[in-house]
């Protein structure tokens, strides 16, 4: 239905990659799909979306639009990511940052899919740092924003209120905050109506759910998961696999539409800069 679409059409070329058996007929075939289980889904789809690196590397297309794909497939399949993000990474070798945005919200991840005990571990100024540098990279390069304004989500409930509810945010995000050009940390509670409102840029969130949240309950259909950091254009829909309604042609096509079209258009917008 996304190919169909008359704006996708007018907007780019596509090159379908994917295998054979489909209802959708591959440009660039990776294998075939016989109905044959998870595992094999999984393989397919990895080797998809390594198959689509490899035309962007080699000049072939200016940038990919991933379909969602399974990630117990896709570990049963071979491939042990925790999703597109993380295999991105691994097959281009740069620093990457998960973003999701829609016309009144971006949100950008500062940890990704991990379990929530792990997360104060994980959220240490350097991955603090790295993942602000990336995001104020993406959203000049890539959205045109001359001067990000991006806030810091914190990530304890009203930022630790003094130390009584824990010290990450006032030992670990505000100096992280102030060394990367951030704003705040500000509390979760406020901080995404903030910048709905139009006083931020995009936020950046501490941890996977508290961020998709905020997104999907503003956004949800409209959105679009863009890969920051990479040294192409990555797009994806807002949401899932859908298993339970697929075949049936009941699937919303359009956050896959608008996926593709943030994706030439930001094609178009580093060819202009260029």
């Amino acid at each position: 239905m996304a190919l169909a679409d008359a704006t996708v059409q007018a907007a780019c070329d596509t090159i379908v990659v994917g295998p054979l058996g489909t209802v959708v007929p591959p440009d660039e075939v990776i294998g075939e799909w016989a109905d044959s289980g998870e595992a094999v889904a999984g393989r397919l789809a990895g080797r998809a979306v390594a198959r689509a690196v490899e035309l962007v590397a080699g000049g072939s297309a200016d940038g990919i639009v991933t379909a969602p794909l399974d990630k117990h497939a896709l570990l049963l399949g071979g491939y042990d990511y925790a999703g597109h993000t993380e295999m991105l990474a691994s097959l281009t070798g740069v620093p990457v940052a998960m973003m999701l945005a829609s016309r009144t919200l971006r949100v950008v991840l500062a940890t990704t899919h991990i379990p929530l005990r792990d997360v104060a571990n994980a959220l240490n100024a350097a991955t603090i740092e790295s993942v602000a540098r990336t995001t104020i990279a993406g959203l000049q390069q890539w959205f045109g924003i001359p001067s990000p304004r991006v806030a810091l989500c914190g990530l304890n409930p009203h930022l630790g209120d003094g130390g009584r509810f824990g010290s990450d945010d006032d030992e670990i995000l505000r100096p992280a905050a102030s060394r990367s050009g951030l704003l705040g940390p500000y509390a979760a509670d406020t901080v995404f109506v903030r910048a709905i409102r139009g006083e931020f840029d995009a936020v950046i969130a501490p941890y996977h759910d508290v961020g998709m949240t905020a997104i999907k309950v503003a956004s949800f259909g409209s959105a679009v998961n863009v890969t920051l950091g990479l040294p192409f254009p990555r797009t994806s829909p807002d949401h899932g696999t859908a298993r339970d309604i697929a075949g049936t042609g009941t699937a919303n096509p359009g956050s896959m539409i608008e996926a593709m079209l943030l994706a030439a258009d930001i094609v178009v917008r580093r060819a202009r800069v260029a």
